[in-house]
């Protein structure tokens, strides 16, 4: 599960460097930037979905947030 997860954050990353790459040295006006762009959000909705999809079939649970007591 969490190789899974670690790919999917770098493949956001990777099209979010491309994106910025892409705008710094394109200047023809093609559309290669906006095709990154929207790999990075179908990446991220799809990371998020499975995400949802993977605590609604008990394979990961929430662990919570453990604040110490006074």
């Amino acid at each position: 599960m969490k190789i899974i997860i670690l790919l999917a954050f770098i493949g956001i990353f990777i099209s979010l460097g491309s994106a910025l790459v892409f705008m710094m040295r394109d200047k023809s006006g093609t559309n290669r930037m906006v095709n990154a762009l929207t790999w990075r959000i179908g990446l991220s909705v799809l990371l998020f979905l499975f995400i949802l999809f993977s605590w609604w079939m008990g394979w990961i649970e929430p662990t919570g947030i453990s604040f110490p007591r006074r």
